[in-house]
């Protein structure tokens, strides 16, 4: 016969079960925006604009190097066939890998921030292929059970011809479209490499959780910063 539970120890009892059940809602958040980012790196990928720009909220927003920012589903779907029409057509090329996550669950657990790195490979047809590197820094919402993209920044860091290399061709940001102008022109000017920019951070830093946001940047005569 088990034995009665000391009625002083069933309050702490009641708060470690209460705290593994907040333990277990975060993990699954953070698997859950882990997810999110990478379909949304596959449709990227394969140029499935439409479905892409489903995983953003209503208002959400989008802004892809110095391209300027689009807000609203129909406005980012728009903006994504800049980078070619919808569907992988042939001789396209649209990879952006997801990597390096860094997930921030806000404690009520409705929202979340998370930062990524990755390598792209960009090719269109009658034109030198293009790698790349960049910084994803991200906003979500939970909105009832399911977590959507409410801003995406994609800070381009550095981009190059194909067949001669970082050291020997390093390409430009492209600016907003004349042919579809975004609805705000970019929240921050910055050149890519051999410019130096350091995308700001959005977590703190995790051994002294002091902020990352004070972290002085390179001077750029071109763009102003002193």
């Amino acid at each position: 016969m088990l034995a009665a539970v000391p009625s002083l120890a069933q309050p702490d009892l009641a708060n470690r079960l209460s705290a593994y059940k907040q333990r277990v809602q975060l993990l699954e958040d953070q698997d859950a925006i882990e997810n999110l980012q990478a379909t949304y790196g596959y449709y990227f990928d394969k140029g499935l604009w439409n479905q892409a720009a489903a995983l953003f909220t209503a208002k959400g927003s989008f802004e892809y190097g110095q391209r300027g920012v689009y807000v609203g589903t129909a406005r980012i779907q728009r903006a994504m066939l800049l980078f070619g029409p919808q569907g992988l057509a042939r001789g396209y090329l649209n990879t952006h890998m997801m990597l390096q996550p860094y997930i921030v669950v806000a404690p009520d657990g409705k929202t979340a921030t998370a930062r990524w790195q990755g390598m792209m490979q960009l090719a269109q047809p009658g034109q030198s292929g293009v790698w790349g590197v960049g910084i994803t820094n991200a906003d979500y919402v939970k909105e009832g059970a399911v977590w959507k993209i409410a801003r995406l920044h994609f800070y381009v860091t550095a981009q190059t011809d194909y067949d001669q290399g970082f050291t020997k061709s390093a390409l430009p940001i492209d600016g907003p479209s004349a042919l579809f102008p975004p609805d705000a022109p970019p929240t921050e000017t910055y050149r890519s490499f051999p410019g130096a920019y350091i995308p700001p951070f959005n977590f703190n830093h995790p051994v002294t959780g002091k902020p990352l946001n004070t972290i002085p940047q390179p001077v750029d005569t071109v763009t102003g910063r002193k």
